[in-house]
């Protein structure tokens, strides 16, 4: 087996409310779960699981910030100091002109910036091949994984038998 290969035990299950009920088990017997994939977001999950709220917000208006102040920092030097035309009556610094375009910088700064994070917290660049459990992951099954690599096999036997005990429809073995 190559270094970064896990082995991975799953169970799929056919309902959400199965599949966090049988978290909330795993949680109560301190078994340590890889990861929990939806086909959709499953409501009540995420305080089952114990995962604190995303900073990820925070990134935003940091990026957001940045945006705002490099759309009218350089509509700024633009108009003050690179081309100053004064016509019409216009004013020498135009501040209210600004607004739209320092809204839009912010929003497109927040956006890209989130985003890139995202993609880099998650490893999902692209060309990076996925790591598929089960391809019914996606349409109609919910799983609860654990990594294997290094359990012994009366342990693996243990976590078979509470899947079986938690009411999966399915479980397998993989190596990812």
């Amino acid at each position: 087996m190559a270094e970064s290969s896990k082995k991975v035990l799953f169970g799929l299950y056919n309902d959400e409310e199965d599949l966090k009920s049988a978290v909330s088990t795993a949680r109560k017997d301190h078994l340590d779960i890889m990861d929990v994939l939806t086909p959709f977001p499953v409501h009540g999950l995420d305080p089952v699981l114990g995962l604190k709220e995303s900073r990820l917000h925070y990134l935003g208006f940091i990026y957001g910030t940045i945006g705002a102040i490099f759309g009218f920092g350089f509509m700024s030097w633009a108009v003050v100091n690179d081309w100053p035309i004064v016509f019409g009556g216009k004013p020498y610094w135009p501040v209210p002109s600004y607004i739209p375009i320092t809204f839009e910088m912010t929003v497109l700064f927040a956006a890209w910036g989130m985003t890139i994070t995202f993609y880099t917290v998650c490893g999902m660049w692209p060309g990076v091949q996925a790591k598929v459990l089960d391809n019914r992951i996606t349409d109609d099954k919910f799983c609860l994984a654990f990594d294997v690599t290094e359990t012994p096999e009366t342990e693996v036997g243990s976590l078979q038998a509470f899947f079986s005990k938690t009411g999966a429809a399915e479980v397998h073995v993989k190596t990812i």
